[in-house]
């Protein structure tokens, strides 16, 4: 059985690289903590900072 795909909130994209940014801990270490991959914590990072407050214009899913 396939597993569900998960959804995100902009704020806890945005919280989740602010540990990365502002708190200076690795992307490898919050990915972990977080239970996300890297590579999705990166693009999220890199989003962030192309694109400021309109980086993630969807919903998500709380």
């Amino acid at each position: 059985m396939a597993k569900a795909r998960r959804t995100f909130t902009p704020e806890f994209k945005v919280q989740a690289v602010k540990l990365v940014t502002e708190q200076g801990r690795s992307i490898a270490e919050v990915a972990r903590d977080l239970g996300l991959g890297e590579s999705l914590l990166r693009s999220w990072k890199t989003a962030l900072a192309a694109g400021g407050a309109q980086a993630f214009p969807g919903n998500g899913n709380p």
